[in-house]
């Protein structure tokens, strides 16, 4: 049994690092948003408050958000630029399609967008909260010349 689960751990390791290697969550976000985006300019005509410039932008920004967010995915190099064209797009939805798509789509945009800027490459890992408070207290029994597991003189 345990040969069955070997390839399903190799796979779930192979893409945990390649998500580390990007900036995932903001443009998994800008992807999303565009695609609600899209997906509003489909609502029947009683639900669409407003397709703007003969419903080409409506379309054509989302789009493009879609399109910016698998870039953030499969070119992280160039996060930058594709991140502030990003929030600009999304920005520009407001306008042209639904309000943003009722509002969703465009704080998806905008939310993936600024994740996609702030994230560093080169960054180390955090360490939780319960590494570095066994960590303190290691070296807290070190300076006090005690055991950390016992509380006792070495």
């Amino acid at each position: 049994m345990s040969d069955t689960n070997t390839p399903r751990r190799g796979v779930r390791s192979a893409f945990r690092k390649w998500r580390a290697d990007r900036p995932f969550w903001g443009g998994l976000l800008l992807t999303l948003g565009g695609a609600e985006i899209l997906l509003t300019e489909k609502a029947s005509l009683k639900v669409v408050l407003h397709i703007g410039m003969q419903g080409l932008a409506g379309y054509l920004l989302p789009g493009l958000m879609v399109v910016l967010g698998l870039l953030i995915l499969f070119n992280p190099t160039q996060r930058l630029f594709y991140s502030i064209t990003g929030v600009l797009l999304a920005l520009g939805t407001w306008l042209t399609s639904n309000l943003g798509g009722f509002f969703i789509g465009l704080l998806l945009g905008v939310v993936g967008s600024c994740l996609a800027f702030g994230w560093l490459p080169d960054q180390e890992p955090r360490i939780s909260r319960r590494k570095r408070r066994r960590a303190a207290r290691a070296a807290k029994a070190a300076m006090a010349g005690l055991s950390p597991e016992a509380g006792e003189p070495a």
